[in-house]
């Protein structure tokens, strides 16, 4: 590579990674050919891009930008052959199609995954990865949880309504 084109590969590399809130750097070294490109696949199918970047270019797109993102965490992780993993859309994307395909592979190992400046490192992680909730499930929770109050306290007033009716016409029939 020339200088200009690893210029023009950081610079590339600092738009993505500015306009994201998360991606994910795997190991698939020793992955075979047939194997590397039935990965590719199910990451095209499900809307994950991935990309084989040399680890000084991902460190010095990652330098340039301001110390609050904490991507210094992943620079340890950086070493040995790199793919990145970007998606759109729910952070656990990325981590579901890893799952899915390590079910008749050993590879591709996760080394590391920046979500929202949360830096998760290790392959142990990838679980808990799979099992996280997208921003929209999240708001749809809340949401669900300040409506159920107001729900409470209508089924209860209507309740009560028919329960006080049904008391006023067993005493009128009583009478």
């Amino acid at each position: 590579m020339t200088k200009q084109e690893k210029t023009a590969v950081i610079e590339e590399l600092k738009d993505v990674f500015a306009n994201l809130d998360f991606f994910y750097i795997t190991d698939a070294s020793t992955l075979s050919v047939e194997q590397i490109n039935n990965f590719r696949r199910l990451c095209f199918n499900k809307g994950v891009k991935m990309r084989v970047i040399k680890n000084t270019l991902i460190r010095k797109a990652l330098e340039s930008a301001s110390a609050d993102k904490n991507y210094e965490a992943i620079f340890g992780e950086l070493k040995g052959p790199t793919a990145v993993l970007f998606a759109e859309g729910a952070a656990n994307i990325p981590a579901k199609v890893l799952k899915e395909f390590r079910t008749g592979n050993e590879k591709p190992l996760l080394k590391a995954a920046y979500i929202d400046t949360a830096v998760f490192i290790g392959d142990d992680q990838l679980e808990a990865l799979t099992k996280l909730k997208s921003k929209e499930q999240l708001l749809g929770e809340v949401i669900g949880l300040l409506q159920s109050p107001a729900r409470n306290v209508i089924s209860a007033l209507q309740s009560g309504g028919q329960t006080i009716a049904g008391l006023v016409k067993t005493l009128q029939e009583r009478a």
